[in-house]
């Protein structure tokens, strides 16, 4: 693929983003400011990308033309190092197209995870509790932020939903291929015959929306406040800190209840609320064109069965591209970084024919 004309508008591009950062009245408009520093961060990092691509694809002209070299040593030092130069090469040019396709609004978002335990049970609610774990685990490793919103506790240490926040560079881009129906099969702590069950969850990733997003008008909002129920222990004193919010023009509703300050509960189940107004939006828009591009890896809805965990096998599926890896143990621990790099490749090929006009 030929990057140059699109790296020079890129060069051309930053030059314009320096000037305007260095005006001290960007600040004035906070949205305007935000945006402007995220694409210059961006543009800074793909413009790195190209030099990195350049100097390595140099590197791998040099040591093909010495592994013809005279020098018998010299030649098989510079052949043992080209595959490795070569795979370099191939992962620079696939971020490169990754960052030169048309930004997706939502990718530099945080998001809103929610992960609702479905069929199976008391094992369902364990499986559930084990997914807020595992992404719990990737967000630490990935250097990301999770603050929890929302949860209701099951027995046996279960969950039956949670819902948290994730924030960070760039994380709806890395999480967004998470939103489906995840399959668990393996033998329950309270099984007794030893049998192996088939559980499931449901797992929903959805862009934080920001205000800007659109407007929310307090007519249209119905704010209750309520007791909530405390663990036990401390827990048992608490106050009138449960906020139910309700959008009237479509029912929906949004509880809160863990924290102690009414005030943060609202707050934080107006975020979950606007996360799922946006996702209402934004699927109405999809729908209007879903017709004309469907996703490789399907189209991430709540519905679709993404993911298989057989725990006996040590193996997990994505059955939308067909990846199955024996490394489950690991991937439970927050290993999730091959899964979802081959999950962004399937879409950026998907996303690269669509954008080629067909002949």
């Amino acid at each position: 693929m030929d990057f140059q004309t699109l790296i020079d508008r890129k060069r051309g591009r930053f030059r314009e983003l320096e000037s305007e950062i260095a005006d001290p009245r960007l600040f004035d408009n906070r949205k305007r400011a935000s945006d402007t520093m995220r694409e210059h961060a961006g543009t800074k990092d793909l413009l790195a990308k190209w030099q990195q691509f350049e100097t390595t694809q140099r590197q791998l002209e040099d040591n093909r033309e010495l592994s013809h070299a005279a020098d018998a040593d010299l030649a098989q030092m510079a052949q043992e190092e080209i595959p490795a130069l070569e795979k370099r090469v191939a992962d620079l040019e696939f971020a490169l197209q990754v960052a030169l396709l048309p930004p997706d609004e939502n990718d530099e978002r945080d998001a809103i995870v929610e992960i609702r335990a479905g069929t199976g049970g008391s094992e369902a609610a364990i499986f559930a509790a084990d997914l807020y774990r595992m992404y719990n685990r990737y967000a630490e490793s990935a250097g990301l932020k999770i603050e929890d919103l929302e949860s209701s506790s099951s027995e046996l240490g279960g969950l039956k939903e949670t819902i948290f926040k994730i924030s960070g560079e760039s994380v709806f881009r890395k999480l967004r291929y998470e939103s489906g129906v995840h399959r668990v099969q393996r033998v329950p702590a309270t099984e007794a015959q030893g049998r192996i069950h088939t559980s499931t969850a449901t797992v929903a990733v959805l862009p934080e929306a920001e205000e800007v997003d659109f407007e929310i008008k307090p007519e249209d909002l119905r704010i209750e406040v309520c007791r909530s129920g405390g663990p036990g222990g401390q827990g048992v004193n608490t106050t009138d800190s449960a906020v139910q919010v309700m959008y009237i023009p479509t029912g929906r509703i949004v509880r809160c209840q863990d924290g102690r300050s009414q005030q943060k509960n609202k707050e934080k189940a107006l975020s979950i609320l606007r996360a799922r107004l946006l996702e209402d939006k934004q699927r109405e828009e999809e729908a209007k064109y879903s017709a004309a591009r469907k996703s490789q890896i399907g189209s991430g809805g709540r519905e679709e069965k993404i993911r298989t965990y057989n725990f006996p096998q040590n193996r997990i599926t994505d059955h939308r591209v067909g990846l199955t890896l024996y490394n489950l143990d690991r991937v439970m621990e927050g290993a999730l970084e091959e899964m979802i790099s081959t999950l962004q490749r399937a879409d950026l090929e998907a996303r690269l024919l669509a954008a080629v006009p067909s002949s």
